[in-house]
């Protein structure tokens, strides 16, 4: 694994750490980190056996320490972005929404690479990556609500962000999918490097 990514991935354990001490839930800060438990160490894994790219990884832990902070003071209360809210004159807290629409924008890089070993074609591969966004989006919203009912339902709001919208899951997928598409805007950067890797 080249130094840069493991400086990269050091960084993100500092950020991380810190956003860990006295968070303003400590049950809700456990039930957001659980998958990060799980997918950092396997995007390590996934790093030293695919070669990811600086560009990919870099993306993917700036979206992972936005997520360290909304955990740290919930997404529905994450102070920091209190004057968005009041310049704008919103209702509610839309931090959640901002951090979903930046999953769909920035983690896109990393599974495209992920996607690209079995896809010789840029817009299939783009295509796909897209559909894994949407779906990996639609599934965290199922897991979020599984896990506030089964393991804490007394956090209630407090874990799933709703700030009384009985939409919200729909449009924190929507805020993923608009971040995605984004990313078909750069269909060179990405046909670029699809090429380079099919020359390898």
């Amino acid at each position: 694994m080249p130094r840069s990514h493991k400086i990269v991935y050091a960084i993100y354990v500092v950020i991380w750490a810190i956003l860990a001490i006295d968070p303003k839930y400590r049950d809700d800060w456990l039930l957001e980190n659980v998958l990060v438990f799980i997918v950092f160490p396997t995007v390590i894994w996934l790093d030293r056996k695919h070669h990811l790219t600086l560009t990919s990884i870099i993306l993917l832990l700036i979206f992972a320490s936005l997520h360290s902070l909304g955990s740290h003071f919930t997404y529905a209360e994450m102070e920091y972005f209190d004057p968005v809210t009041q310049f704008f004159g919103f209702e509610r807290n839309h931090f959640d929404r901002v951090v979903h629409f930046l999953f769909g924008l920035l983690v896109f890089r990393l599974l495209f690479e992920l996607v690209t070993p079995g896809i010789r074609r840029t817009g299939q591969a783009l295509f796909f990556t897209f559909t894994v966004v949407v779906t990996i989006s639609t599934l965290y919203e199922i897991l979020e609500w599984l896990a506030a009912i089964i393991f804490h339902p007394e956090l209630g709001i407090a874990f799933l962000g709703t700030q009384g919208d009985v939409w919200d899951s729909q449009k924190d997928i929507i805020a993923a999918i608009l971040g995605a598409l984004i990313n078909l805007t750069f269909y060179k950067s990405y046909a670029k490097y699809l090429s380079s890797r099919q020359e390898k």
